[in-house]
Order: structure tokens, then sequence, then C-alpha cells
């Protein structure tokens, strides 16, 4: 039993032309109307394939293969369409389309599983829009935050009223939530996002784990001033602390040479933002990562330590506010098993290597076991639209899946 590698194919073509941006590039906000658009033409290839499909209140595409016994906990796969606001086409949608292809495969052979099976879409992976990802697997798990429905995007815009106008019922989140016990295991494929598997020359790998995020803001404030008669030595510049911070930051971060942490400013918003006004506040988004969740502790003092010093230094005040805070999430090894023996029954040598991005799976992770299946990135390349991974990488990958969630369904 195998995928149809040209179906895929023409599923990945049609979907990069939502939002295209450029020759290869794709932007699809989460909550758009973009994102609508990838939702239905997904839905049709899941309603092909012998789904059900619906648009929970998180904002979430769900398509459903009912089992012989419906009452079992459901196999669950997926991942998400929204993309970068400068991203690429393989981002997410790997995830999503390998696992339509994967029902659609076993529909046309008659397969009808025992347990139920759940391809998902999760809204707002990504994070940029308002500042906090994972919005629609945390919400199906009751794990949202207060506030969250008040942060706004760019434009103004609230998550509430975004929500309210993808057609989401804000009231009746509880309706959408999963109950505890009911997802069986969780299987996410995904591009690598880095260059192990490509220097490697290996199409395919098997995730052992995900590092921790942590993702803060911090707001540094000064005093304004006239760029021209302000001496240096009474200045206190928000932005020359920043890029202290922002050295302190990548100084911290690669200490231990050959380590996986990994440090990032990834936004800088400076206020008034004129030439001829010495920056009166600074705000800077810190990411913070590493699967050792003991050192990344001790990192974040050291980064704590280093903001106050470089405040202290530069008469700022300053506040600091935590965005997302996981610890590193292990694959569970039974899902490896398989997937590890799916690999050679297709004559692959898949290496294991760690997620350094985080994805739908790391929420997951808390309430049901997990696995992962990562696809070869040429150049390592992700978040930019150069991000490659080849048709038949995904095929293999594709085929991999197939198998493990096959040999899931005879066992379990």
């Amino acid at each position: 039993m195998k995928i149809n590698p040209l179906r895929l194919q023409q599923h990945f073509e049609a979907m990069s032309l939502i939002g295209k941006i450029g020759d290869t590039g794709t932007c699809r906000p989460a909550h758009s109307s973009l994102e609508k658009e990838a939702f239905l033409l997904a839905a049709s290839w899941m309603q092909a394939a012998g789904m059900t499909t619906r648009i929970d209140d998180f904002g979430n595409l769900i398509g459903r293969l009912e089992g012989s016994q419906p009452h079992l906990p459901v196999l669950m796969m997926g991942s998400h369409l929204d993309s970068q606001p400068y991203g690429g086409r393989f981002d997410g949608v790997a995830g999503v389309l390998c696992a339509i292809e994967v029902v659609t495969t076993l529909t046309e052979n008659n397969i009808v599983p025992t347990r139920p099976i759940e391809v998902i879409s999760f809204a707002d992976e990504e994070g940029w829009r308002f500042n906090k990802g994972l919005f629609g697997s945390r919400g199906i798990l009751g794990k949202l935050e207060a506030g969250e429905l008040q942060r706004t995007d760019k434009d103004g815009i609230s998550r509430e009223q975004a929500l309210l106008d993808f057609g989401c019922n804000i009231s009746n989140f509880k309706a959408s939530e999963y109950a505890n016990g009911s997802i069986f295991c969780f299987l996410e494929l995904h591009i690598e996002q880095g260059p192990v598997l490509d220097i490697a020359n290996k199409p395919i790998g098997v995730v052992s784990g995900i590092s921790g995020p942590l993702w803060q803001t911090l707001t540094l404030k000064g005093m304004a001033g006239h760029a021209g008669s302000v001496p240096m030595a009474i200045r206190n510049d928000a932005l020359v602390g920043a890029a202290e911070v922002i050295i302190a930051l990548n100084e911290i971060a690669t200490q231990i040479p050959g380590a996986p942490t990994v440090g990032t400013v990834g936004t800088l918003q400076v206020f008034p933002a004129s030439r001829n006004i010495i920056p009166e506040e600074v705000t800077l988004t810190l990411d913070l990562r590493d699967i050792d969740l003991e050192r990344r502790n001790k990192y974040e003092n050291q980064l704590l330590q280093a903001i106050n010093r470089i405040a202290e230094k530069h008469g700022l005040t300053y506040t600091l506010t935590e965005d997302t805070n996981s610890e590193p999430r292990y694959c569970a090894t039974w899902i490896k098993e398989i997937i590890h023996e799916q690999c050679q029954l297709l004559q692959l040598d898949a290496p294991e290597l760690m997620s350094g991005p985080f994805h739908d799976s790391l929420p997951l992770s808390y309430v049901c076991d997990y696995g992962m299946i990562f696809i070869r990135s040429k150049d390592g390349i992700s978040h930019n639209p150069l991000e490659y991974s080849s048709y038949e990488d995904l095929a293999i990958g594709c085929n991999v899946l197939l198998g493990t969630v096959n040999t899931i369904l005879n066992k379990q």
C-alpha cells in the first residue's frame, strides 16, 4: 500500500497559490480570510477521502474518518496551514497534506480503522500575528491563558475580533475542548527547518524530542532628547541598552560550543523612531530554547542578570513579561520504534534528531504519546520563501507516515 505522489504534489502546488508572495513565498496569517480559503481547499480533500469536516471555535480545521469502534480514543495527525509573514510553502503544510494523503490512501484501499482518525490543521501555530503561538492546539486542551483574546496584531485587531470574523463562537470554547483520554496518540510530519538531514544526505529523520521554548518580551525605557545636543555621557538611550541585551543573549546561548542552545531577538520596536531623537523606548522579543531544561533555566537567570546590569549602566527602567514557557518534551519510544521499522522496510537510514523549533506536538505531548517524522530541508532554510523540500522526499515521508498509522491501527 503506497500513497499517490502525483496527487500529493498537486495538493502542495494548489495550496501554495493561496497567500502566494513572489515566486515561492507564502503569507497566510492566522484567523484570516487567506487561512479560511486554505481551510476550504483542504476540507474538500478531506471530504474526498471520506472524512467529515468542521471548523471548531478555536479556528481549527478538523477532518474525521470514523472508526468501527467510534468510542475509542482517536488517532490524531496534523500540523498547520498558517504561515510566517515571509514564509515558505512547506512549513506546517507538509503535516496537513501528508496526513490527508494517508487517510485518502486508507480509504482507497477500503480500510476501515478500528479507532477514529482525525486530521487537524491547528490555528495559529506560528504565533507572529498575536505574538503567542500554538493557539489551536493549546485551545483544544483547555490550556489557553488569561488575556489571550485581548492580544492585538500590528493593525490593532484583537484575537477576539479575528476569531469572530473567522466565524468562531468565543463563548463556546468548552464545547471544542477534547475530554481527557480522548486522544490516543498524535503524529506530526514536518520539514526539519534545519540543516542536519541535508548535510547527512538523508531524506527522513525520526524526531527524539522538542526543545523547550522560552519567549519573553522586554521593554526598556530611557529618555528622549535631541540627537544633536544631548552629550553622550548623560544620555539614557534605550536602543543602546537593547543592543547590549541582544549581544548578551547571543553570548549566553553560545557559551558551550556545540550545545543545541539557541537565543534570538526577532523583533525590535523603537519609539519615537526618528533619526533626530534619542530612542526613549525599545521593545524587543527574546527567544531562548534548549533540550536541556536545567541549562535553559541557568541561562535565563544569566540573561536576567545581564538585563539588570545593562539597565543600571544606561539609567533605564524595564518591564519583562513571559509569553511562552515550555519544558522540553520527548517523543514516545514505542512510536519512534514503529517509525524506525517503517523506515527500515523502505530501506531508509533515518537518523534520530531533536527539534529546535516547537510544533503543535508540544502541547499534545502533555495529554498523549506523540511521534514526529522530519523531512529534509534544502540548505536548512525555513521561515523564508527559499524554504524547499523535494516532492520525492515528501512522498517518502508520507509513505513512512502511512506505514506508521497502519501499524498503530493494527497493533493497538
